[in-house]
């Protein structure tokens, strides 16, 4: 492949990792916190190509040959090949992992905690559904009892056959996304399609459920209100 194909790619590269990590795309792909980190890595690429595309095109610089028997012309095929996943970065926006990931996959087996603080001020307290699920199943519910929670997250099939509220949690990047569960009692949403987004307000139940994907335990809320709202601009946990 010649320098300046790959200066290209590695432009577009570096502009399309600048670019999500921008508009907030790359939460589809990867945590929160690894912003700071593709950022740098983007304007890395940008500055790479820049520097690879001027060696190349300066009035002096040596112009490339290819061999006789055609390879230089087949690793440029090659080169430009390997475009598509740098435009397929730039024009492409996938959709977050949802509901088909939570019905292939066993919910996360939450690990314990030696303390858990007190819930924040104020009812209903908003938790993420993998705190509320450590909570209830290894505090014995402990610092949820007495209060409201609020808990958002994607619908999917319960271990009853009945609605749960679930959300991908990520240790890096959503190829390693596992499902949290949460079931609900109570006054449950009905008739809404897997995938759809709701915000649930109750409190902690006793009860204990097991996926049937996996056996892992899963934790109750005994709902009060529920409401649907749009897909959150941050999707994973």
């Amino acid at each position: 492949m010649n320098r300046r194909i790959q200066g290209i790619l590695l432009l577009l590269l570096g502009g399309a990792v600048v670019k999500i990590s921008i508009n907030g795309t790359y939460l589809r792909y990867v945590k929160a916190g690894l912003r700071p980190l593709l950022i740098v890595a983007g304007v890395l690429l940008i500055a790479v190509a820049v520097v690879t595309l001027w060696q190349e095109l300066r009035p002096h610089a040596h112009a490339e040959h290819d061999d006789d028997d055609g390879h230089g012309h087949h690793q440029s095929r090659i080169g430009w090949l390997l475009l598509l996943p740098a435009l397929g970065l730039l024009l492409v926006s996938p959709k977050p992992l949802s509901s088909f990931a939570a019905a292939k996959s066993g919910t996360v087996t939450v690990s314990a905690q030696s303390d858990y603080p007190p819930l924040p001020a104020g009812d209903p307290a908003p938790l993420p559904l993998l705190q509320y699920a450590a909570r209830a199943l290894l505090d014995g519910g402990r610092s949820l009892t007495g209060r409201t929670v609020q808990l958002t997250g994607f619908i999917t099939g319960g271990p009853d056959g009945k609605p749960a509220l679930a959300r991908i949690v990520l240790n890096c990047c959503a190829a390693d996304g596992r499902p949290i569960k949460v079931a609900l009692t109570g006054a449950p949403p009905t008739g809404l399609a897997d995938g759809t987004w709701v915000q649930a307000v109750g409190r902690y139940s006793t009860q204990v459920g097991k996926d049937p994907l996996n056996d892992a335990a899963i934790a109750y809320l005994e709902v009060a209100s529920w409401q649907e709202i749009p897909a959150p601009e941050q999707p994973y946990e």
